[in-house]
């Protein structure tokens, strides 16, 4: 899912309800779907592949799991959260053992 082009984005309930719970506004989801890194692929994942993006906005480091309809370049934002330094390594690309 490297470089993969998101046309347009939608939002699960649940990727909806853990951006207001943590204040993350779509348009920080987008810069991260745009601009972000890659850091894990899930080839298998149904109904869509998907993908764990690391990016940086305004500072805020953010995660952000998506899946990519191929068929229609339409991506399905499953999740998003800060990643939290206790559980991740100081890069915030790899989990802590």
């Amino acid at each position: 899912m490297a470089n993969v082009n998101c046309g347009d984005l939608i939002f699960t309930g649940h990727a909806f309800a853990r951006m207001f719970a943590r204040a993350i506004a779509p348009a920080e989801v987008r810069a991260v779907v745009d601009h972000g890194e890659t850091i894990a692929e899930y080839p298998d994942d149904k109904p869509y592949p998907s993908a764990l993006l690391l990016g940086t906005v305004d500072g805020r480091v953010l995660h952000v799991v998506v899946g990519h309809d191929a068929g229609t370049e339409q991506c399905y934002v499953i999740t998003v959260y800060e990643p939290d330094p206790e559980k991740w390594e100081r890069d915030f690309r790899r989990r802590k053992p």
